[in-house]
C-alpha cells in the first residue's frame, strides 16, 4: 500500500480542508467544506512563492488553515488503539506532538504540489442534529480519474472538527494505525516515537 504521505501528495488532495478563521459552529460540515476549499486554493494560485515551493510559507499556510481543524486527540487515540491505554501520559503526549507535526508535513507537501485540480462535492446525508457526518467529495484532475475523498467529522463544543479521511476506500486513521501498531508490537512506543521525531527533524518541520 503506498504510504498515506505520498498518496495524500501526489493527488494535492489537502485543499478541501478546512479554516480555522471561520464559525464553525454556525455552519454545517458540508458548507464547511464547500466555502473555505476555494479560500485555500485561492492562496495557493495568489502566492508565487507557495507555488515555487517555499517550504516556510507551505508550512504556514498549512498550520492556519488545516491544522486546527482536526480533532488530535481523537484521532491519536483511533490510530494507537489499545496502545494509547497501555502508554504513559508523557507518551502520549509526545506522540500527538510528533504525529501532529507528521501529519502538518504531509499535508505541506500535498499544498506544494497543488496544479489544476477542482472539487466536487456529493449531497450531504444526515440527520438534522447529527454529530458525526462524512462528507462526500472527488477530486476532479486534468487528464486523470477522478479521486473519491470522504471526511468524517464530528461535532465538538468548539464545532466540526475532522478525525479522518479515506481516500478511494483507503482511511487515513487504519492506515497509520498498520503502520505505528507494528512498530509498537516490534520495539515499543518508546521507539516509535523517536522514529517520529527523527522524520519530522530530517524534513525540517
Amino acid at each position: 500500500m503506498k504510504s498515506i504521505l505520498k498518496f495524500l501528495a501526489g493527488a494535492g488532495l489537502v485543499l478541501s480542508l478546512f479554516s480555522a478563521n471561520m464559525a464553525h459552529a454556525e455552519i454545517g460540515p458540508d458548507a464547511l467544506v464547500r466555502q473555505t476549499a476555494d479560500d485555500v486554493i485561492a492562496v495557493v494560485k495568489s502566492d508565487k512563492d507557495i507555488q515555487a515551493g517555499n517550504k516556510q510559507k507551505i508550512y504556514a499556510l498549512a498550520e492556519e488553515k488545516i491544522m486546527p481543524n482536526f480533532d488530535f486527540d481523537r484521532v491519536s487515540r483511533m490510530v494507537l488503539g489499545k496502545s494509547w491505554k497501555a502508554a504513559t501520559p508523557e507518551q502520549q503526549a509526545i506522540f500527538q506532538k510528533e504525529f501532529r507535526t507528521l501529519l502538518l508535513r504531509t499535508y505541506a507537501v500535498a499544498l506544494g504540489k497543488y496544479k489544476d485540480q477542482t472539487i466536487e462535492y456529493k449531497p450531504l446525508k444526515a440527520e438534522p442534529n447529527a454529530k458525526n457526518v462524512t462528507v462526500k467529495t472527488q477530486i476532479l484532475q486534468t487528464g486523470g480519474q477522478p479521486v473519491a475523498v470522504d471526511y468524517s467529522l464530528v461535532k465538538n463544543p468548539e464545532g466540526w472538527k475532522v478525525y479522518d479521511i479515506v481516500i478511494e476506500s483507503v482511511s487515513l486513521v487504519t492506515n497509520y494505525r498498520s503502520q505505528f501498531s507494528n512498530e509498537i508490537r516490534q520495539n515499543g512506543i518508546d521507539s516509535l516515537n523517536k522514529k517520529l521525531a527523527e522524520k519530522n527533524k530530517s524534513a525540517g518541520a
